[in-house]
């Protein structure tokens, strides 16, 4: 049994086929989904799809390309979202200084806002975040000891060497497939496996031969495949250790998907 531990099927990218592609996964052995909210809308959605689907939960959060627009009321949004049952994390929170689409005090002020929200709650996070590596693990350092997945790894051995020292967990997605993504895969070898969990971010970073089509939880299949050869692992040791690092980080039951 896999675990995609973060994909967005609340993005109108599967509004005529959401059903099947929740059917495709479970029959590809994904039994659990982690849909993770960037935004106040996709976070009400996210928490819809986890009462209509048993084995989907959700993560809700607002994404930092987001914090220019946002005021007060966002906060006291994503606050009382964050309390439902079905909720399993905050996220997808950080920062992300190569796009820049929100100024990075106005960043910085939502991460940690959103920080305190999860340790409140008592909550992990699941942390975006892209060229800004240094300020993201300034902000976390400040609030520990909290749980924290670093979802999409992108960083290089130093970081991810600062994460694993801070207890945090590393998620891969597809992109590892990439052709071109030999120093990402160095990074993969690195990662101990009993830190490491499987994702998608679906509908984005198709896997090498699909590329160009939107992505699906299904392909956690082949991603596990694919990490299993490059650490010289079995595909049921990958599975196994993968599911049972989610399982505790996200503290979920045993249910499926479908």
């Amino acid at each position: 049994m896999l675990i995609d531990t973060h994909c967005h099927l609340d993005f109108p990218d599967y509004n005529q086929d959401r059903d099947e592609v929740i059917k495709r996964a479970a029959e590809k052995g994904v039994t659990r989904i982690i849909n993770v909210g960037a935004s106040i809308p996709g976070s009400k959605k996210s928490l819809e799809l986890s009462d209509r689907y048993p084995g989907v939960y959700s993560v809700v959060g607002i994404h930092p390309h987001e914090a220019d627009n946002l005021g007060d009321d966002a906060k006291e949004a994503i606050s009382g979202l964050a309390r439902n049952k079905k909720v399993v994390a905050i996220g997808e929170i950080g920062l992300d200084y190569f796009k820049n689409f929100s100024r990075k005090e106005s960043q910085l002020r939502l991460f940690l806002y959103q920080i305190g929200l999860a340790k409140e709650l008592n909550l992990p996070v699941v942390i975006h975040t892209r060229s800004a590596e240094s300020d993201t693990l300034r902000a976390l350092k400040g609030a520990m000891p909290m749980q924290a997945l670093v979802h999409c790894f992108s960083g290089d051995e130093s970081f991810l060497e600062e994460c694993l020292g801070l207890g945090f967990f590393v998620s891969f997605t597809c992109n590892i497939t990439y052709k071109k993504a030999d120093s990402l895969r160095e990074v993969v070898k690195l990662a101990p496996l009993n830190k490491l969990m499987l994702e998608t971010d679906s509908p984005y970073l198709s896997p090498e031969g699909y590329r160009g089509k939107r992505n699906e939880p299904m392909q956690v299949g082949l991603l596990a495949e694919f990490i299993a050869r490059l650490k010289d692992l079995s595909l049921e040791e990958v599975a196994n250790t993968t599911t049972e690092n989610a399982v505790k980080f996200f503290s979920l039951k045993n249910e499926s998907a479908s």
